[in-house]
């Protein structure tokens, strides 16, 4: 059985990096801090100077910046009341010579939760994963206050999914498409055309809607990833057919028929993609000092913060070193001091939550129906192929039979798919598997990539 990550367009990735060292080295150089500093001193009157070190982020640049006379000083990020503290925005926009830039409060931390939970390690560059010998003291010390911090943004509705655009100053409304950590990979590491993805302010009226999108987007993977797709005509048969049967049934069947929400839930929720205990910074008592890293927020799902955080292990289901099952059983062993954090948390805020039932409580429902692995593989195209015949596929359409290969997975159903979409299949993949010959990234004209997608999906 498949256990875990599809690969990535290697070829597309080191590209990325390629891409990312040069920017770094651009970012660095004096006469881009000194812009910096120039910037500052426009937006405040006051003398800036630049403290070193920058702080480099995943997507971001951060520069400390002091000004004169004012404590403590702000931050500038350039991109590449509340029990969830956001530190304060002072500033934003896009500067001819530095291109978008946020200007912000600093907010003195002594580093992230996932540092302080993680196994001890000197090299940095190690993906955190939860220290198997944290003490359960700590973790219910920190769970319950990120735990008060979910809490609070469940209390946010909107009437839409997509992103909160600026229409008027200080006047927001959902105007845009959701901007989400998958759709940024697929355009960063694997050359997925934008064409092909949510377009500038498209928005969506039903959580139905967007599972249909997210569906379409994984279905996008498989049809433009050029490189490292898969290695045997029978593996990316079952591959793509995992894609392609999602993408087909999420028209006819909506999520609630499959796994079903809690009744009353069925609302449009804040959704923090890249919410995670590696955005949460702590002070020296352990308290959060502030929330980072937005950029992939928007109204989503309810169905999405009804479950259970998957960052608790700190590392993905995907890309755990023991593999996906050892990392259920892990997980289902934390989730219980979880679901006390938050319990306690729930108690702790001396008022019913917005939602008909506790929080708590869904999520541990979600767990248990399944309701989990549903998002969680709606939202990551890599992840999906191995959490759908693993978790899914058999939960929606019934016994498959023991002992099928993985490479044979796909022909368990496929009598799901129509005539058409059988006999567009064999040659797809054989399609895929002689452009795999030729290692390259693919220069993709916009309206031959939407035509080619809009085959592929029968419209």
């Amino acid at each position: 059985m498949y256990d875990g990550q599809e690969e990535l367009d290697n070829l597309v990735w080191d590209k990325n990096d390629e891409d990312w060292d040069e920017s770094l080295k651009q970012m660095r150089l004096k006469t881009t801090c000194r812009q910096v500093e120039h910037l500052a001193e426009l937006k405040y009157g006051k003398t800036a100077t630049l403290i070193s070190p920058l702080i480099i982020g995943g997507f971001n640049t951060i520069y400390r910046i002091h000004l004169e006379g004012v404590s403590p000083g702000v931050l500038v990020r350039l991109p590449g009341p509340s029990l969830a503290p956001i530190p304060r925005h002072f500033f934003y926009g896009r500067d001819p010579t530095l291109g978008s830039f946020i200007i912000l409060q600093h907010v003195e931390n002594r580093g992230s939760m996932s540092a302080r939970l993680t196994t001890p390690n000197d090299d940095p560059s190690v993906t955190h994963v939860l220290n198997p010998d944290v003490a359960e003291t700590t973790l219910q010390n920190l769970w319950t206050k990120a735990a008060r911090c979910l809490l609070q943004l469940s209390q946010l509705s909107y009437p839409r999914i997509g992103a909160l655009v600026e229409v008027d100053s200080g006047s927001y409304e959902i105007a845009g498409r959701p901007i989400t950590h998958n759709m940024t990979d697929m355009v960063r590491l694997a050359n997925i055309p934008c064409a092909v993805l949510p377009q500038e302010g498209e928005t969506y009226g039903t959580a139905d809607e967007w599972y249909v999108a997210l569906a379409e987007m994984h279905l996008a993977q498989l049809v433009f990833q050029h490189n490292d797709l898969a290695g045997q005509a029978g593996q990316l048969s079952t591959f793509g057919f995992a894609e392609d049967d999602w993408s087909a049934q999420s028209s006819k069947i909506v999520p609630s028929t499959l796994s079903p929400a809690p009744a009353g839930s069925d609302s449009i929720r804040l959704w923090g993609d890249d919410f995670r205990a590696g955005n949460i910074l702590l002070d020296e008592s352990d308290d959060i000092a502030a929330v980072i890293d937005w950029e992939f927020a928007y109204a989503g799902p309810a169905q999405f913060i009804l479950d259970p955080p998957w960052w608790l292990l700190l590392d993905l289901a995907e890309t755990w070193s023991s593999g996906i099952d050892n990392w259920t059983e892990t997980y289902d062993v934390r989730l219980k001091t979880w679901l006390s954090a938050m319990k306690r948390a729930e108690g702790s805020m001396g008022e019913p939550g917005p939602l008909p039932v506790a929080l708590s409580t869904y999520m541990r429902e979600s767990r248990e129906t399944g309701r989990f692995w549903l998002n969680y593989s709606a939202r990551k195209s890599w992840a999906f192929d191995a959490m759908y015949w693993k978790y899914l596929d058999e939960g929606f359409f019934g016994d498959r039979g023991d002992d099928i290969s993985d490479h044979d997975l796909w022909k368990t159903r496929i009598h799901l798919l129509s005539e058409e979409e059988r006999e567009a299949m064999e040659p797809f993949v054989e399609r895929k598997m002689n452009e795999s010959k030729e290692r390259r990234i693919v220069d993709w004209d916009l309206t031959e990539a939407k035509q080619r997608f809009s085959e592929v999906l029968f419209d």
